[in-house]
């Protein structure tokens, strides 16, 4: 249990009682490194909220940006998925008051005006004031975007030549820039940042485009085919994620993983995956789809 994941549990900008209730319920059960493996029964005792209200609620929770889900599953069968809970500062991550008052006084650093660090407007270090010390920028910045961690991304979601179009685009660093700038206050990691900005370039790639004439348009979508064995599996475990088709389609005490298998099956079936569309297409899904 991390005391420091409950007080934040508590002042988590939540929207509804229920997500609070899950999220406090998550928190208390978080070790230091502020991740979490509690089962879905688990949740429901703790809760006394049914299983398609929690499967909901941590699909929100996801979208909220309050918990990730790391990819690492625990438990006897290695299906109980491992949540990290984010934004959580723990008390080892601060320094106190007077811990930093020493050290701004240590003898081994010197005082603010001591001849080891220069005064504060010392000709060494520059007039504190001036504009050439501005802006102060981190020095331990790190860029999070790379063009092969996209390509592989990309791969998931779209054809090989979509991708390459993308990242050979005119537009490619315009919406670049956008994305960053809208994201910039958001505690995003890199591997969420690069998941987002493929979703990003997907929805506003047909902004650019010129219209393709109806005849062409048709040709195309004969000879294509609705979808590879990989992205059938990519979009199956995104669609499990979504509220909308784990009310629809979970049944009982199915995993996030047997409710992706299902829909795989039906995303495997032209007509089945027809109906599935306006879920595909709110998820990146450019391609085309023939019943």
């Amino acid at each position: 249990m991390s005391l420091d994941a409950t007080l934040w549990a508590w002042k988590a900008p939540v929207q509804t009682s229920t997500q609070r209730l899950v999220l406090i319920s998550l928190a208390d059960r978080a070790g230091e490194d502020h991740t979490c493996f509690p089962s879905y029964e688990r949740l429901t005792k703790d809760t006394l909220l049914n299983r398609k209200t929690i499967v909901k609620v941590i699909s929100e929770l996801i979208g909220l940006q309050l918990i990730q889900d790391t990819g690492e599953r625990k438990g006897v069968t290695r299906q109980v998925k491992v949540y990290r809970l984010t934004g959580v500062i723990g008390r080892e991550e601060t320094v106190p008051k007077t811990e930093q008052s020493q050290k701004r006084n240590s003898s081994n650093i010197g005082t603010l005006n001591s001849p080891k660090n220069g005064t504060l407007n010392s000709p060494n270090i520059g007039t504190q004031n001036l504009s050439s010390n501005l802006p102060i920028e981190p020095i331990n910045i790190k860029n999070w975007f790379s063009f092969k961690k996209l390509k592989t991304e990309l791969s998931f979601v779209t054809d090989s030549d979509t991708a390459e179009k993308i990242g050979k685009a005119s537009w490619f660093e315009r919406e670049k820039n956008a994305f960053e700038q809208f994201n910039a206050d958001k505690n995003l990691n890199d591997s969420m940042k690069m998941y987002y900005f493929v979703d990003w370039l997907l929805k506003n790639m047909s902004k650019y485009e010129k219209p393709i004439s109806s005849t062409n348009t048709k040709s195309k979508a004969s000879h294509q085919k609705t979808m590879t064995e990989k992205q059938i599996h990519v979009f199956a475990q995104k669609l499990s994620h979504l509220p909308e088709i784990a009310s629809k389609y979970a049944e009982g005490n199915e995993s996030y993983e047997q409710l992706a298998a299902k829909i795989a099956k039906k995303l495997s079936n032209p007509t089945e995956c027809k109906k599935l569309e306006p879920y595909l297409r709110e998820i990146g899904f450019t391609g085309a789809i023939n019943a």
